[in-house]
């Protein structure tokens, strides 16, 4: 397993949580700052596992009431997909998302920095087996839902082209430095992560890989703040996307095939793939990037009302 880094970072994406002065002010101790990717890490590999879930629920107790930010766009989200609710129902909606995220989270380091085993299970393997028989490459597109860490190996495990995962660097330098050295360690030598932070070289390297008939995993639900977007509708509201994911598609000729990782319980997930999106070729370039994203999008709605609470956007999107 290969981790590159992009050479220059840029500002968070427009979909990250708000980070406001007491954030500042914490430094390493904020949220998104190294200490917690120690703590929990440190704290996965040295608890039993009836530890482990009090630990679980305590966080995600707290972390509903005192992350108000946060409690308030999962809450201002959900309702998009669940109507509109009153104040304690919203609030047993955002615990139960963080409680999920904190599970996911938790899963993550036990499958990077432990021993301990992830049953994962691949939905729709005919779907599977057609991409990688195909030999011409093929973009692997998911979105913000359910645990992609967890869940990606097992695609490569089960026989397939090397895979290149196209990830958004941690908020704090150090914790990207801790989150890298992880994957270094513990990831697959099928697979090789990239970093993107605004290389200008990524695109053409993601597009000689998938003519190589390689495979390309990339967020298609995130736009990045310096990247070109296309504004579109989720739950019949305007929502933005990366055009990358469906332009890196189209210029290598190769289709997108929609994959998530979803939580079953503990230790447990399903991968499931969705029938593959071709990318038109005609001489509209805009319009054709435009029809990629919304069949995708039409997927990952279809995901999020299967599982709203696997849907981790912590940034309000709505007013």
């Amino acid at each position: 397993m290969t981790v590159l880094r992009a050479s220059s970072a840029e500002p968070p994406p427009p979909h990250a949580p708000e980070v406001g002065w007491p954030a500042r002010l914490l430094g390493p101790f904020r949220i998104t700052g190294v200490f917690w990717y120690r703590f929990h890490e440190w704290g996965v590999r040295i608890l039993p596992e009836r530890g482990k879930r009090v630990l679980v629920y305590l966080f995600s107790f707290c972390f509903s009431f005192i992350l108000r930010n946060i409690g308030a766009a999962v809450g201002g989200n959900l309702e998009a997909v669940l109507g509109p609710t009153g104040r304690r129902e919203r609030h047993r909606r955002v615990f139960q998302t963080l409680h999920t995220f904190a599970w996911c989270l938790t899963e993550r380091y036990e499958r990077l920095s432990t021993d301990c085993r992830v049953e994962v299970e691949i939905d729709d393997r005919p779907v599977w087996e057609e991409a990688c028989a195909a030999g011409t490459g093929v973009v692997l597109i998911t979105g913000h839902v359910g645990n992609w860490e967890v869940g990606s190996v097992r695609p490569g495990e089960a026989g397939g082209p090397p895979i290149h995962v196209v990830r958004e660097e941690e908020m704090d330098p150090r914790a990207q430095e801790f989150v890298g050295r992880l994957l270094a360690e513990r990831m697959g030598a099928g697979y090789t992560t990239h970093f993107a932070a605004g290389n200008p070289l990524l695109g053409m390297a993601l597009c000689e890989a998938l003519r190589r008939g390689e495979m390309v995993a990339l967020q298609g639900d995130r736009p990045r703040r310096q990247g070109k977007r296309l504004t579109l509708t989720l739950f019949g509201r305007p929502f933005e996307v990366p055009a990358g994911p469906m332009a890196l598609a189209r210029r290598a000729e190769v289709p997108l095939l929609p994959v998530f990782v979803l939580r079953e319980g503990r230790l447990r997930y399903r991968v499931a793939f969705h029938p593959p999106i071709a990318v038109p070729r005609t001489t509209n370039r805009d319009a054709d990037l435009e029809a990629a994203g919304r069949r995708f999008l039409a997927v990952l709605e279809e995901t999020i009302r299967r599982h709203p609470h696997q849907w981790f956007c912590f940034r309000r999107l709505w007013p």
